[in-house]
């Protein structure tokens, strides 16, 4: 008897160690980018006048996406492709939050924000900051931007980064989508991160 509960004394740990084995690794269609150390935060002002960072959406997967309302193509491209992505999602969708960044505060005001973000989706939010603020924000997430003059000056376009990064429901990010993504790519790997 004494031998045998020495025996379950040692083999009872190991037991215990076997239960605690993480679930079968992530495998994202995306650019997996956790641990990256950029990227962390964010502090701009929303369509509706509020403050926000990052820790506003905690519990939620965010996708970031910076832009500007009179980009010509690429933008509403993708936001009309995350708009997709929310339907393929279904009731899964109330838990991602979608930014929109822009890159253009001289005339991405919030009024325009307002009336332009929430057509793709009433979940979406469009975020601004001032000159200083877009500069400090670009910089964190490694983003390029550029002002491209136009025939008139206020005609002028944006040149910049067109991919998205991927916020797990800690906060940490996760992935970096490069422009012209499948919805359906986007899709698997924001469920996968959903768990």
């Amino acid at each position: 008897m004494k031998r045998f509960l020495c025996m379950l004394a040692v083999l009872l740990p190991l037991a215990l160690v076997g239960c605690d084995k993480p679930g079968k690794p992530l495998s994202f269609q995306n650019t997996d980018i956790t641990g990256l150390d950029y990227a962390k935060n964010f502090s701009l002002t929303d369509q509706n006048g509020q403050q926000r960072t990052l820790a506003d959406f905690k519990g939620k997967v965010v996708v970031m996406f910076f832009g500007y309302t009179q980009c010509p193509d690429v933008c509403p491209t993708t936001m009309a492709e995350l708009s997709k992505v929310m339907q393929q999602l279904g009731p899964q969708a109330d838990q991602v939050q979608v930014l929109f960044v822009t890159v253009d505060p001289e005339r991405d005001t919030q009024e325009l924000l307002k009336q332009y973000v929430p057509n793709f989706d009433k979940r979406f939010l469009g975020l601004r900051g001032s000159a200083e603020e877009t500069k400090a924000v670009a910089k964190e997430f490694k983003v390029f931007y550029q002002k491209v003059p136009g025939s008139q000056p206020d005609s002028y376009s944006m040149d910049h980064t067109a991919g998205m990064y991927v916020f797990d429901k800690s906060g940490k990010v996760r992935l970096f989508i490069r422009n012209g993504q499948a919805p359906e790519a986007i899709t698997s790997d924001i469920k996968q991160l959903l768990g």
